[in-house]
């Protein structure tokens, strides 16, 4: 039955998400923050490598999260896998360069664009891959179905520099929230009772709710409806329309649906994969 009940929200969490933007761990205002944010800041001693430089080196340095499974992580053998890892291997190989992946967090994701510690940044701005929304997980025996009426000795987690954070604090401002740095500490302080409710995207805290007894999705979709992609340094023309180009020839051949299979069906099923993958950029 919990499965179920699971697969249901799922399908109403990604019908239908339609607009190009950010997901939960991006800005909430998809439209500015594509402009203002995607690329970096419009700070002086902003810094990249463009394409021909990436080349020349040899290898590639991108960003992905190395604590949220199924999409970037860290296995017992130590090699990074996941959605988004999957991905941007095929990045590397079609670049002819090695990949090297750096591991991000939410708040310094930006920062490491600016400063040339990474050349991208998965999941993120540009031409998009992934559908995606907010939701929020609470426990089976105290199911949190709406934020109104919110009690305001009880907090939500969140993972600072995120879209929940972000949607949270502008909508909800009266209700305490718990912030941290990486999905791993947020889980732990989440399954050690330190909050009712964790608020992230959705595929997050569904990945969550099949995979530990006892959590449900109460809301399965908050906010605005976005989308995941990838994130250049603002400047970086060379190297940003070399990946759009890309994403869409990998559109051509169903790319993202075979990273799908090969990375998230586990997790999610086949029943909801054309809901949640986009190929080539194109949301219709």
């Amino acid at each position: 039955m919990k499965n179920l009940k699971i697969k249901k929200l799922l399908a109403v969490a990604v019908a239908g998400i339609l607009t190009v933007g950010l997901v939960a761990c991006g800005s909430s205002n998809s439209d500015s923050a594509k402009s203002d944010t995607a690329s970096g800041s419009d700070a002086a001693s902003e810094s990249y490598r463009t394409l021909d430089e990436i080349k020349e080196d040899g290898t590639i340095n991108i960003g992905v999260f190395s604590d949220k499974n199924p999409f970037g992580y860290v296995d017992e053998n130590g090699d990074y896998q996941g959605y988004d890892v999957y991905f941007a291997n095929r990045l590397a190989k079609d670049l002819g360069v090695k990949v090297n992946f750096v591991s991000t967090e939410a708040a310094n994701r930006i920062e490491y664009l600016q400063t040339s510690k990474v050349d991208v940044i998965l999941a993120n701005f540009e031409l998009q891959y992934m559908n995606v929304a907010l939701g929020v997980v609470s426990r089976e025996d105290n199911v949190i179905k709406s934020l109104d009426n919110w009690n305001k000795d009880d907090s939500i987690i969140v993972i600072s520099g995120t879209t929940a954070e972000t949607y949270l604090t502008e909508n909800y401002p009266d209700i305490p929230l718990q912030k941290f740095d990486s999905y791993a500490t947020a889980k732990e302080a989440f399954q050690n009772g330190t909050s009712v409710a964790w608020a992230n995207d959705n595929t997050e805290v569904i990945a969550f709710a099949l995979q530990n007894k006892g959590y449900t999705v109460g809301i399965s979709e908050l906010g605005n409806k976005d989308t995941i992609a990838p994130a250049v340094t603002k400047g970086n023309d060379s190297l940003r329309e070399w990946i759009n180009s890309e994403i869409e020839t990998l559109g051509q051949e169903n790319f993202f649906h075979k990273d799908y299979e090969e990375t998230l069906v586990d997790t999610y099923g086949t029943d909801y994969e054309d809901s949640l993958v986009v190929e080539g950029g194109k949301t219709e």
